[in-house]
């Protein structure tokens, strides 16, 4: 890679895999992120988004394809990597019978802070992440929100270049969630490289770009506009007073690719080749006697997802 490439990209990985045995978690997967964005990981659980991650910071050697991370190639740099990153995991893994700033102390001084210098790095945490009048309780005894604040304080305490999250909010409130992402956007702001996994739609729409994996192989990539965009699918939402009898009713025609109900409608991704959809599904349910009302709708993120994965009807 040239130095203008080196520059510009914080991750690049070439035909990355990893094998449990029999088991392909990850295939053949690519990738090339951009420094300074927020990139996404969205797949189901067992997609192999928590496992590239592990390769990816050089927690787990890859069984086949090349790495390199802010520079230096995976595995053998591993290790002068680790002071460039932070790595937060999916659940609270911290010290819970130390006080946050215990935590943030020691934590300071694995990464090699001086005594001066760690002091302030820890005033300056408890600041930003909002955790001065906790600062002498229990980690342990901290609610679900304040958790994830102390956990994203210690994963960047050092100001790190790269910060990896695994599946960081799933177990906090929706409004904890909001601030953790303004956090995350500030940190992108300041130049850090943000890599973070998620199940919940509405954090990949924030990413800059997505990767949506499943079953190990990487099966979408771009920005989340681009994606809805130029998904392989029409989008038809239906209104009607017997939105299951419709459903049913339409799961039985070739060119339904999913259906799903959302509220009082249903939400049907048709084959694009299909000519005027809305007009094809009005007929068959006024054909099968059920009043209905269609209408050609503009794609979520769902939608991608649900076409990138395979259109299983449900």
């Amino acid at each position: 890679m040239n130095a203008r490439t080196l520059s510009a990209t914080a991750i690049s990985a070439r035909g990355l895999t990893r094998r449990f045995g029999d088991l392909v978690a990850v295939d053949r997967l690519d990738l090339d992120i951009e420094r300074g964005r927020i990139y996404g990981f969205l797949g189901p659980n067992g997609s192999g988004k928590s496992t590239t991650i592990r390769m990816l910071c050089g927690l787990l050697v890859p069984s086949a394809g090349e790495i390199e991370v802010l520079g230096h190639a995976l595995p053998a740099g591993s290790e002068p990597l680790r002071r460039r990153l932070g790595y937060m995991t999916q659940s609270f893994s911290l010290y819970r019978d130390l006080s946050v700033r215990e935590n943030l102390d020691f934590i300071g001084m694995i990464y090699g802070l001086r005594k001066a210098a760690r002091a302030e790095a820890v005033r300056r945490a408890l600041h930003e992440f909002e955790l001065e009048d906790q600062r002498r309780q229990r980690a342990g005894t901290l609610s679900g929100g304040q958790k994830q604040r102390l956990a994203l304080a210690v994963a960047t305490l050092h100001r790190p270049e790269l910060l990896i999250l695994d599946e960081p909010t799933s177990a906090v409130d929706p409004q904890s969630r909001r601030d953790f992402w303004d956090t995350l956007f500030e940190l992108a702001a300041g130049g850090a490289t943000v890599l973070v996994s998620t199940h919940f739609m509405d954090e990949a729409e924030r990413c800059h770009r997505l990767a949506i994996l499943d079953r190990g192989r990487l099966v979408a990539e771009g920005r989340p506009a681009d994606l809805k965009r130029d998904i392989p699918a029409r989008v038809v939402e239906i209104e009607t007073a017997e939105p299951e009898r419709a459903r049913q009713r339409l799961l039985g025609e070739p060119w339904i690719a999913s259906i799903a109900q959302m509220g009082n409608l249903l939400h049907a991704l048709v084959a694009r080749q299909q000519a005027a959809p809305a007009a094809a599904i009005e007929a068959v349910l006024r054909a099968a006697q059920i009043p209905a009302a269609a209408e050609d709708a503009p794609a979520n993120l769902e939608d991608v997802f649900v076409a990138a994965t395979g259109f299983r009807k449900r």
